[in-house]
């Protein structure tokens, strides 16, 4: 879906962004272990995080049917996107015609909270007792799919190429044969 294959004439972008040591550290082991370059590690992690978040480019994913994505996604949007309710809620019901489809915007609260504060929550939810589990993702995305009637959650797609980031980390990068 988001690998796309070499063409000669490809234009690729050079792309600043701003890590800390911890995370620059991480990245250069990992990569000496895999015997890749960084730069393909990091082409690795925005192809597999654009696939995993695919739903969202595609139109016909509207309101709930975008909660178990979320749900999965709740420390990430917590911890690095940093969004507003207000923010994930035109997010999640944006252009959303199907009033079936709509999410609450207490629903939407519990993807901002913490798992003891969201296990918290689910405990006073009468409709959510009854799907609680030990993993709190698990428990949030089982109320949600069983309230909002939503398809079970559909494994995301990964897109194999030959030219996709993922083939040249498992080849171990021909460059380094040499």
């Amino acid at each position: 879906m988001f690998a796309q294959e070499n063409m000669p004439n490809e234009r690729k972008h050079v792309v600043s962004m701003r890590l800390t040591n911890n995370d620059r550290s991480g990245i250069q082991q990992l990569s000496s272990r895999l015997f890749i370059r960084e730069a393909d590690l990091y082409r690795f992690a925005v192809n597999s995080l654009l696939n995993r978040m695919s739903h969202l480019n595609d139109d016909g994913k509207r309101g709930s049917d975008l909660l178990p994505l979320f749900a999965n996604f709740r420390h990430e949007i917590n911890e690095y996107m940093r969004l507003t309710k207000q923010q994930l809620y035109k997010i999640i019901n944006a252009g959303n015609a199907d009033p079936d489809k709509l999410v609450c915007m207490s629903d939407i609260e519990l993807l901002l909270l913490s798992d003891r504060a969201l296990r918290r929550q689910l405990m006073q939810l009468r409709e959510a007792i009854m799907y609680k589990d030990k993993d709190t993702t698990t428990w949030l995305t089982d109320y949600f799919v069983n309230k909002y009637y939503i398809e079970e959650p559909e494994e995301i797609d990964v897109i194999e190429t030959k030219d996709d980031a993922l083939f040249d980390i498992l080849n171990l990068n021909q460059d380094y044969d040499a």
